[in-house]
């Protein structure tokens, strides 16, 4: 059996404590499976007399970050520092001093990949990121390793589970977005300050990551249309479902040629496609390969032991490593050969609007939609005349979103007033 890797760790909140009780509960069959042996020597924390979940011994609780980059002993370091700073800046100077990197820490990742990446492999130092994606899902390996024999072409996660869930019990239960938000935070499964879930941050970080690995070519954060679920309204939902379609917030990305889009928002699908049952706090991930064809994987892609599972099984694959391996495509900030940002996808639209009752008005409607060429696949009349106004609900056909968008500004009160506008994905 080899000697023992001893280990540091930024931080240790909810995630590290996780991570601490795992190396150490399940050391005797992780030493048995592969031979390897781990001690954390020290811990950096803000206040070393704070009183946590996990007892952490004394004599490795440190306030002082240069106690674990200037310890030569200390080989691999596990972040659970969260957010952009100071986590990336301790990040790079860990890989800087050649120290080998576990991080759950998407932001960071997401925003200085290629500085992490550059500092890494000039130090040969590794960098690994399973769990800064989905969790206890290993699709970021699978990504790297076992998909390297295909060119994916699409792309669709269910990547937040605190929106999954809230809209979910919408979708169920025909709550408002703002009760069932209250009652997700009074359960512990949405932050005080749920914003970065809402308003689909954290999911377009993911994303960034995802297809970047995907599509073997760096997709940078600011390149992903984000949309949160903050304006879905559970009628919409109600006229979706009686239409037999599922409402998510779907990260997604899809590759022709060069050209790449990357875009989260509220999404209507199928209800007979895989993702319309995933349910509650669980992630998933559908992909398309040219040879392996369609495939998904769902799991739990949050909480403390889902998230050390990964990071625990990173830990391992870091210190087994007779070298670290990196991506393969450029990852610089400006790649000589990048992806193309298309900003114009085509897809279908759910249009929810008030018009008027009166003759004329479906047929002007119809016309504004022709004259951007956007054609209807169905609408429904719902509910009775309320002041004059008749709901209205359309399904379009494929269209431009530029186009779609135009169609809708067109359409004047004197009309109708459009209520709510989503996006269909019909694969």
């Amino acid at each position: 059996m080899d000697g023992v890797i001893k280990v540091g760790f930024f931080g240790c909140g909810n995630v590290g404590g996780g991570v601490y009780r795992l190396m150490n509960g399940f050391a005797k069959e992780i030493a048995h499976r592969t031979g390897l042996r781990f001690e954390v020597k020290k811990v950096l924390v803000r206040d070393v007399n704070k009183k946590r979940d996990v007892e952490l011994p004394q004599e490795v609780l440190t306030s002082n970050v240069n106690d674990l980059l200037e310890d030569e002993e200390i080989s691999i370091i596990l972040e659970f520092l969260g957010g952009e700073e100071p986590a990336y800046s301790y990040l790079l100077a860990a890989l800087q001093h050649g120290k080998t990197v576990v991080t759950a820490n998407k932001v960071a990742f997401a925003l200085h990949w290629h500085e992490l990446q550059k500092a890494a492999k000039e130090s040969g130092a590794g960098l690994y990121y399973e769990a800064a994606v989905c969790g206890a899902i290993p699709i970021i390996h699978t990504i790297e390793d076992s998909l390297q024999a295909n060119r994916i072409d699409r792309l669709y996660g269910i990547v937040n589970g605190t929106t999954n869930y809230i809209l979910t019990r919408m979708s169920k239960e025909g709550e408002e977005y703002a009760d069932v938000l209250k009652d997700a935070q009074r359960l512990g499964l949405a932050e005080p300050d749920p914003a970065s879930d809402v308003e689909g941050l954290d999911a377009a970080y993911k994303l960034s990551i995802l297809a970047s690995l995907a599509f073997h070519g760096r997709v940078p954060f600011e390149n992903v249309y984000v949309e949160g679920i903050t304006g879905v309204q559970a009628e919409d939902i109600r006229c979706g479902q009686e239409l037999g379609y599922t409402l998510k917030l779907l990260a997604i990305a899809k590759r022709e040629g060069l050209k790449v889009e990357t875009r989260v928002h509220p999404t209507f699908i199928r209800d007979d496609h895989p993702m319309a049952n995933i349910n509650g706090a669980f992630n998933a991930v559908y992909l398309n390969g040219h040879a392996c064809g369609e495939m998904m994987f769902m799991g739990r892609g949050a909480g403390d032991l889902p998230t050390a599972s990964a990071i625990v099984s990173d830990l391992i694959r870091a210190a087994s490593a007779p070298k670290h391996c990196y991506p393969t495509f450029e990852n610089d900030l400006y790649p000589t050969v990048s992806l193309e940002n298309n900003t114009d996808w085509r897809c279908s639209f759910y249009v929810r609007m008030l018009a008027q009752d009166q003759p004329g008005v479906l047929s002007s409607v119809a016309k504004t939609f022709a004259d951007h060429n956007v054609s209807i696949a169905a609408m429904q009349q719902k509910g009775e005349v309320k002041n004059g106004r008749v709901t209205l609900v359309f399904i379009t056909h494929a269209a431009y979103e530029k186009e779609m968008q135009a169609a809708v500004k067109e359409i004047t009160p004197d009309v109708a007033t459009v209520e709510s506008l989503l996006r269909v994905e019909e694969d």
